[in-house]
């Protein structure tokens, strides 16, 4: 089988893994920059996540990359204590959570692709347009627009299309879309060098739906002591709804929104005015659609369920994305049957993750107690029960698919073409 893929990000770098893994090889992956950099920031890997890398042999190398997180602390404005829990193999899951940088994390996916596949990244390839298959056979071809302005085409029996939020393989079948939609949220996104957090593993979210700070360490402690840590900054209004990831500002004002947001564990704005870059975007996703497969063409990731970062989920789903499509192929009789059953397993389910991001997730536990006692409170379980907490946490974690019990539960999804299968399709929230 050949396989074209247009985008060489998280997406689609790990599905050119995941398809080599279950026995196909011939595959082309076309990114349209020219050059792939490692831009961004954090990202977190949860441990559905990292059970695929696991799985694919290459989490040792990506967990060198950053941190493993052992707790996540939800704080209200004035710095109080609303919940934690634990996370990763602290929490009792066979896998651990990652927090790595994505643009590091990037380039050793690329390098991975290009140890396991060869020379398969075509950079400088913009895709433009996508049509069916030559001389009517099944299959589909992707044209590129190269950097000198010429057109080159890749045809193949499927086509990926995994490039991402501003997908142009969505906006081909989608036309009248339009732009992402802003939540009415702005970030400013950042990486500083500080003391160690806490403990040093521990992640923070701390304010409500109006104003907002969260930070994880990316390394352990450095030479002089301190540790790399990722933080966004977030507030209601401000900045614009168009989403250049790369909009670089300028820390003081920023730093000055966050006045008086200084603990004896964290002094924020101390952070912001020592970021390494800080980046401006608003919070944007995608509203859910009716259908991921056209002919031969499907969606994967962002292209497909672009979601707001609310509990970390958006490279994790598209690893689940890239696995299960994966395994269909290599499990089911045809290819056409293969992406129905990709599409039934993860079009529904990322729709409702979808529906809880926007929802604030398992955040929602800030903005109840901003909601409830504004002005603080003694004891947070005189203002939300344990149990009420306990259910926050535990619907969002069943919604994504990694409640402990029910992933260290399942089966895996690794199979090779023609081989057996050891699994069932990725399905978040089935067990």
């Amino acid at each position: 089988m050949k396989i074209v893929i247009a985008g060489a990000g998280i997406g689609g770098l790990i599905t050119a893994l995941s398809l080599e893994a279950a026995g196909f090889t011939d595959i082309t992956v076309a990114e349209r920059t020219p050059e792939i950099r490692g831009l961004g920031v954090g990202v977190n890997l949860l441990p559905h996540a990292v059970r695929e890398l696991t799985e694919l042999g290459v989490a040792d190398r990506i967990a060198a990359l950053g941190v493993e997180p052992g707790t996540l602390s939800y704080y209200n404005r004035h710095g109080q204590p609303i919940w934690s829990e634990s996370r990763g193999r602290d929490a009792g899951y066979a896998w651990p959570q990652l927090s790595v940088h994505r643009g590091r994390l990037q380039l050793e996916l690329r390098d991975l692709v290009e140890e396991r596949l060869g020379d398969v990244i075509r950079l400088g390839h913009r895709l433009v347009d996508l049509r069916e298959g030559a001389d009517g056979r099944p299959g589909a071809t992707a044209v590129f627009e190269l950097t000198d302005g010429s057109r080159t085409e890749l045809s193949g029996d499927l086509v990926i299309a995994a490039d991402g939020i501003h997908s142009a393989a969505r906006k081909l079948f989608y036309p009248d879309e339009g732009e992402p939609v802003w939540s009415g949220l702005t970030l400013w996104r950042g990486t500083a060098l500080v003391d160690p957090l806490l403990d040093g593993r521990t992640m923070v979210m701390v304010g409500d739906a109006e104003q907002k700070f969260v930070a994880y360490p990316l390394s352990g402690p450095l030479e002089d002591g301190r540790q790399r840590l990722n933080f966004i900054a977030e507030r209601r209004g401000g900045g614009s709804p168009s989403a250049d990831w790369n909009r670089q500002v300028e820390r003081g004002p920023i730093a000055e929104i966050f006045e008086g947001w200084r603990y004896d564990w964290l002094d924020i704005p101390a952070v912001i005015a020592g970021a390494e870059e800080l980046l401006e975007y608003p919070m944007v996703d995608r509203d859910a659609i009716p259908q991921w497969v056209f002919g031969r063409v499907v969606l994967l990731g962002d292209a497909a369920h672009a979601m707001y970062p609310n509990g970390s989920n958006g490279g994790s789903q598209a690893t689940l994305d890239a696995r299960t499509l994966a395994y269909e192929l290599a499990t089911t009789p045809s290819i056409d049957a293969a992406l129905s059953a990709y599409e039934g397993a993860r079009r529904p389910a990322t729709a409702r993750l979808l529906g809880l991001t926007r929802q604030t997730g398992p955040e929602r536990v800030m903005q109840i107690a901003s909601e409830r006692a504004p002005d603080g409170f003694v004891d947070v379980h005189d203002v939300i029960p344990r149990e009420e907490l306990e259910s926050i946490a535990a619907e969002y974690k069943i919604a994504a698919g990694f409640h402990p019990e029910q992933l260290n539960a399942r089966s895996s999804f690794t199979a090779r073409a023609g081989g057996a299968a050891t699994g069932g399709p990725a399905v978040a929230g089935a067990s």
